[in-house]
């Protein structure tokens, strides 16, 4: 039976919940939208025949236009600390939830994002705009291909309705697929609301519906923190291991599943220095990529406070987030030996990962090409590593440390081929540089969506070689350096 646009299956799980942690609300339509991207890896996902997202009424499906019948569209409120800052309430101002389908992975919510105003779009306008929206589906596409835990996005589309930021820009929308798109902030706004009925109800329909095995612990609640808790260390890992900044993150950002969410002024490391800020807005540099794990841990304490009234004692509640510490610390180890090639764990990693920052600190090189470059290097043969020498401008330092760690490799005998081809698996050739989102967008603002869809497929098989497009892995040019991304979008 083939779906119809209008008669999209959804249910609406949120909705279940009592009114007063939504707003019923239709989307607002734009004017003559246009397609602009579509990943066909998400339509799959939930059932879509990715060739039909091009048609007038999934076009107008896609952008909120048309509104299925069997859907219940709502925004959720929320509230959240953001930079540190409690900032009450929040909600989805420009968000609106579907519902969700059905999936390979399970039920998979849809969301419009700059669907239009909402009781909780503050002094915004509802709207987001291509820019930002075409940097968002890839991102969140590309960090799935990455394996690295995400919302996922269908579609981008746009119209030449104009929005106002900090110079004229047109609108757009993106579809977000995720189990949930439920938030710390979710709980901390009726904690902070001091209503103990509906902190647990939104607890229990988070147990019930994405943790149930949780259910039969002896503290649920307690489970729940520890479990999200754990995710979210795990997370975090994954960001720092391939160098990914998530620039905003605020606990009304941070999800309760521990998938990346909410990609705003988002960046990939490139010269390589812990202490970048990838977000132009944060001035004090508190989501600065040394930053990540500290705040992660940071969040995760905010919603412990939220769940306290739940849990019961203070010290299950921190109990529960003492799992954070080691479970980073444990992943970003097994991810670096995994990114080196270590196929066992000896004492001595953390100094010869410690000492490989400090270097490419020093040496302001490429993230990416240092990682992927070095399963190039052979053990038994040094004078085969120009072009990895050729990324440091102090060579015999390299030298020094690339001496330790081919003692490190010939320690457990390691050899070079498939060392190699295991070390490609991990590390990608391919991540969204700022420059080639921003190429991306230059010729969707002029009506060629050409490379958002060439990227994409690049960005969809990171792994890989892929040698006709070998110049999406370059070092950026000299005009990259002086791009930045901030809050507005």
């Amino acid at each position: 039976m083939t779906i119809t646009a209008a008669k999209l299956p959804l249910d609406n799980s949120f909705a279940s919940l009592p009114p007063a942690f939504y707003t019923r609300l239709m989307p607002t339509p734009l004017p003559s939208p246009y397609l602009v991207g579509v990943s066909d890896a998400a339509a799959t996902l939930i059932g879509l025949d990715p060739t039909r997202l091009g048609r007038t009424d999934y076009v107008d499906l896609l952008t909120g236009n048309l509104v299925p019948e069997q859907s219940q569209p709502l925004a959720a409120v929320y509230s959240g600390h953001q930079f540190g800052v409690w900032a009450g309430q929040l909600g989805d101002g420009r968000a609106i939830l579907l519902g969700n389908v059905d999936s390979a992975e399970g039920p998979m919510e849809l969301q419009w994002k700059g669907a239009g105003l909402t009781p909780y779009s503050r002094m915004g306008d509802g709207r987001a705009v291509l820019r930002s929206s075409v940097r968002e589906f890839l991102c969140s596409e590309a960090m799935h291909a990455l394996g690295i835990p995400t919302s996922r996005a269908l579609s981008v589309t746009g119209s030449d309705q104009g929005v106002m930021r900090e110079t004229p820009e047109t609108a757009a929308v993106v579809v977000r697929l995720a189990p949930s798109f439920v938030r710390f902030g979710s709980f901390e706004h009726w904690f902070y609301q001091n209503k103990p009925e509906q902190l647990r109800l939104l607890a229990d329909y988070v147990i019930d519906r994405f943790y149930p095995q949780l259910r039969d612990t002896g503290n649920p609640y307690q489970a729940l923190l520890e479990e999200v808790t754990r995710r979210t260390a795990h997370l975090i890992a994954h960001w720092q291991a391939v160098g990914f900044m998530h620039g905003v993150m605020n606990t009304d950002n941070m999800s309760i599943l521990g998938q990346t969410l909410d990609y705003g002024p988002f960046g990939f490391m490139e010269a390589f220095d812990s202490q970048h800020i990838c977000n132009h807005t944060d001035q004090q540099g508190r989501y600065s990529y040394a930053m990540q794990p500290q705040i992660g841990h940071w969040n995760c304490y905010a919603l412990g406070q939220a769940l306290l009234p739940l849990i019961g004692e203070v010290e299950a509640a921190q109990a529960a987030l003492d799992v954070y510490q080691p479970a980073f610390a444990n992943k970003i180890s097994a991810l670096l030996r995994a990114k080196l090639g270590l196929s066992s764990e000896r004492d001595g990693d953390e100094s010869l990962f410690d000492a490989m920052f400090a270097l490419m600190q020093a040496n302001s090189v490429d993230f990416t090409l240092f990682f992927r470059t070095l399963g190039k290097l052979e053990v038994a043969n040094p004078g085969a590593d120009t072009a990895l020498r050729d990324l440091f401008l102090d060579r015999p330092a390299f030298d020094a440390w690339a001496t330790q760690y081919r003692a490190r490799l010939r320690a457990e005998d390691s050899v070079d081929a498939p060392r190699r081809l295991a070390m490609d698996r991990v590390n990608p050739k391919y991540v969204l540089r700022n420059y080639l989102a921003q190429l991306a967008i230059e010729k969707a603002q002029n009506k060629d969506f050409t490379e958002v869809a060439r990227l994409l497929k690049v960005l969809q098989r990171p792994y890989d070689e892929q040698p006709e497009h070998e110049h999406y892995a370059a070092l950026p040019p000299d005009w990259a350096s002086h791009l930045e991304v901030s809050c507005s979008s």
